[in-house]
């Protein structure tokens, strides 16, 4: 069977959140399957020297403009929660807490994070919030909690961080298909073809 797709996110990232409503869908045409990784993209700023879009003058308009009218391209709901941005430590260590044991019910967690977030505009960083949501996953939400704040836990969380950035990721999503990356929502039509034609 052929290799899976690797599909880095930001809980935090508009992008991310638009490319997980097809990522799956996309893989699974062409008979494969996707490896979910969460990291902390502001890992990455101090490397890159970038900022989240919407504090940058003039582009910061843009991007939120540009959001909103690829959510209604790909007719998914979206709005920008309060606060934003903010580094999303709780979603993404309950994710790898839950993967190792059920990677299918992490990504559900996922996804129920990513429409709390950006369908609904809620604080999708409140670890409250993310063990309400694991509830109906029936994930005990007091373990959640508590797990989340164990260290091997958080250490987890890093480790995955920085073997994204020694990988070469830099921002959310991003997508391997075999070993090719592909950043950006909008470099999705590009993975498909990828897959398709076996690459150029």
């Amino acid at each position: 069977m052929a290799a899976p797709l690797e599909f880095y996110f930001d809980f935090y990232s508009p992008y991310g959140y638009l490319a997980s409503s097809r990522i799956d869908a996309l893989a699974a045409r062409h008979g494969r399957e996707v490896i979910w990784r969460p990291f902390l993209v502001g890992a990455t700023f101090a490397v890159t020297g970038a900022r989240p879009l919407v504090d940058i003058p003039l582009l910061g308009d843009y991007s939120l403009h540009d959001m909103q009218r690829c959510a209604r391209m790909q007719g998914v709901p979206f709005q920008l929660p309060a606060g934003f941005p903010k580094a999303a430590l709780a979603p993404s260590r309950a994710f790898y807490w839950l993967t190792d044991n059920d990677p299918e019910k992490a990504k559900r967690l996922a996804k129920a994070v990513y429409n709390a977030t950006f369908a609904e505009g809620r604080d999708g960083a409140d670890p409250q919030l993310v063990a309400e949501l694991a509830v109906p996953l029936g994930i005990d939400s007091n373990e959640l909690l508590e797990a989340i704040q164990r260290p091997e836990v958080k250490a987890r969380l890093k480790q995955e961080t920085e073997a994204a950035l020694t990988r070469g990721v830099f921002g959310s999503p991003t997508i391997f298909v075999d070993g090719e990356p592909f950043w950006g929502n909008d470099r999705l039509e590009q993975v498909d073809r990828w897959l398709e034609t076996g690459g150029w």
